[in-house]
């Protein structure tokens, strides 16, 4: 019984990675601006964020706030704003130049700024929770046990890690930033854009 929920939720799990949102353009964008740590630092915030949307999940607050019409709406209004604020800033660094050699000090200083952003970027988006919800409305049941409910949680993170690890390490191969840098104003613009169309979208979404 545990192996199936462990496949039906690694399954869950891997297809919303590789599903375009917030997340993966976040990520993107700050791998592309810091290099490869700059991209994992990012990704650690979006599995904090995670971890949060699993926590009040499963002591069940996140069944409140997807039932209560305020909470959703400032939520989702709160990410929207944050995304297109992310997407303006993008734009506004258009004219910048993509380091390939950012040096110790410069990531260092600059961080704490990626976990943040993609520790916010995911906790505001009101597509954590319901997905978060779904899936433990579907796949964990009265009878999984704590343990159990502790491996189905170490499987989600776990997926999710190693496809970070992946998008990372391969965005910020040399080859991959090589061809960015040509036409990195471009690129700026284009993940701005994007960043602020999602904004957007969640903005007007239903839940």
């Amino acid at each position: 019984m545990l192996a199936h929920q462990v496949a039906v939720l690694a399954g869950l799990t891997a297809l919303v990675m590789v599903s375009p949102g917030p997340d993966m353009v976040i990520v993107l964008r700050n791998t592309l601006a810091g290099g490869r740590r700059g991209g994992l630092m990012t990704a650690l915030g979006v599995l904090a964020g995670n971890l949060v949307h699993i926590g009040y999940c499963a002591v069940g607050i996140g069944l409140l706030i997807s039932r209560s019409i305020v909470a959703f709406s400032v939520l989702k209004y709160l990410a929207a704003a944050y995304l297109v604020y992310l997407g303006i800033m993008s734009l506004r660094s258009a004219g910048g130049r993509i380091s390939l050699d950012a040096s110790a000090e410069t990531a260092k200083a600059r961080r704490r700024t990626f976990f943040v952003q993609g520790f916010f970027n995911n906790i505001l988006n009101p597509k954590g929770t319901l997905f978060y919800l779904g899936v433990f409305t579907m796949v964990i049941t009265p009878q999984t046990s704590g343990a159990g409910m502790l491996a189905l949680v170490a499987t989600t993170v776990c997926v999710s890690a190693l496809f970070w690890l992946v998008f990372v390490f391969t965005l910020d191969t040399r080859p991959v930033r090589r061809s960015i840098e040509g036409a990195q104003a471009g690129v700026s613009r284009l993940l701005g854009g994007v960043l602020i169309l999602l904004g957007l979208r969640i903005a007007v979404m239903d839940r």
